[in-house]
């Protein structure tokens, strides 16, 4: 690769954003969180540093998180990030403009998909790809995407969770719900307040979900001490907490997901359900690492399932395998500009 060629691949997640370089791997891996200052509007932070600041900010300055359920919630921020990481990755003395490659969810709108080409572009690309998540998944876990047999691939990250059959390196059928880590974490937030009159912070409910969650109940609990604010008195206090009751807490919200695996399941053709029993159902992103989500999987659809080695990076592998092999991908890339 030519020094004047530069590729890069941004695996733009809700949750965390990791950039790709071919010939480099993953250069980056940090959340999609930016500081910004409220009397002069400058972007203070990106990534880790601006984690940091979440929930802890004095009142000029505010943590934001630019995007929702996948998607651009904020355009003007969401640029200014892309700007940090595409020099952040490829160095401050970038002579030549970057081929950037984007992933967007399968259920993007017409609208968003431009809002992700154009903020790309005014953030320092000279060309724009988009590719749908699912494929990029589909071939980050080593699935032959362009042969005739069909694969389910399950992608769940921080704020979608995406389905989809591909066959001859196309989507056959697919489904885009905008329900994913983030919503769990949420749904732990909820239960605490509800159940405990306790308020606590979403890097809290996070942790709890990581350290003890599990998708089905276990008979050999985990427990963790929780530290928030009372709602009643206001003041600080402590509980200990165990693994069945944050299976509780986001039973409703996982039954959401799997939804989406039935939804598409009924809409494979026959040819097509036959491979996948064959191969089950591959899973990946952050959100699949959760205890016992196969396992749930397979008892909610009687389709076996099986968590992609790297789940938490397949995407951002497979936007650098398309970036080396944009020939061979052409049908899988969305739009360019």
């Amino acid at each position: 690769m030519s020094f004047f060629n530069k590729k890069i691949g941004i695996d733009l997640g809700t949750v965390n954003t990791l950039v790709f370089v071919p010939g480099r791997g993953i250069v980056l891996n940090e959340p999609t969180v930016v500081a910004i200052s409220l009397d002069t509007n400058e972007v203070l932070a990106v990534g880790l540093e601006a984690q940091t600041m979440i929930g802890r900010t004095p009142e000029n300055i505010i943590a934001k998180k630019p995007m929702r359920d996948g998607v651009i919630a904020d355009y003007k921020i969401t640029e200014a990030m892309l700007r940090y990481f595409i020099q952040k990755s490829l160095g401050k003395l970038q002579i030549v403009k970057p081929d950037v490659l984007v992933t967007i969810p399968s259920g993007s709108s017409s609208t968003e998909r431009r809002a992700v080409i154009d903020a790309t572009i005014n953030a320092g690309a000279k060309a724009a790809y988009i590719v749908k998540e699912p494929v990029l998944a589909a071939i980050g876990a080593n699935i032959p995407i362009n042969s005739a047999s069909g694969n389910l691939i399950m992608s769940i990250g921080g704020g979608t969770t995406e389905v989809a059959v591909i066959s001859l390196g196309g989507i056959v059928t697919s489904h885009s719900r905008r329900v994913g880590g983030n919503k769990l974490d949420q749904a732990i937030a909820d239960y605490f307040k509800r159940r405990h009159n306790l308020a606590i912070g979403e890097r809290t409910s996070e942790r709890v979900k990581i350290e003890i969650g599990s998708a089905l109940p276990v008979k050999e609990e985990l427990y963790i001490g929780v530290k928030g604010r009372d709602i009643l008195t206001g003041l600080p206090r402590n509980i200990t907490i165990g693994t069945n009751e944050v299976v509780e807490a986001i039973s409703e919200r996982l039954k959401e997901i799997i939804q989406a695996v039935k939804l598409v399941l009924s809409q494979t053709p026959p040819e097509l359900s036959s491979d996948i029993m064959d191969k089950g159902i591959i899973l990946a992103g952050g959100t699949s690492l959760l205890r016992n989500f196969d396992e749930l999987l397979v008892k909610a659809t009687g389709v076996p399932a099986y968590v992609a080695e790297d789940s938490l990076f397949c995407v951002a592998k497979g936007a650098g395998l398309i970036l080396e092999n944009l020939e061979l991908y052409k049908q899988s890339i969305l739009a360019k500009r």
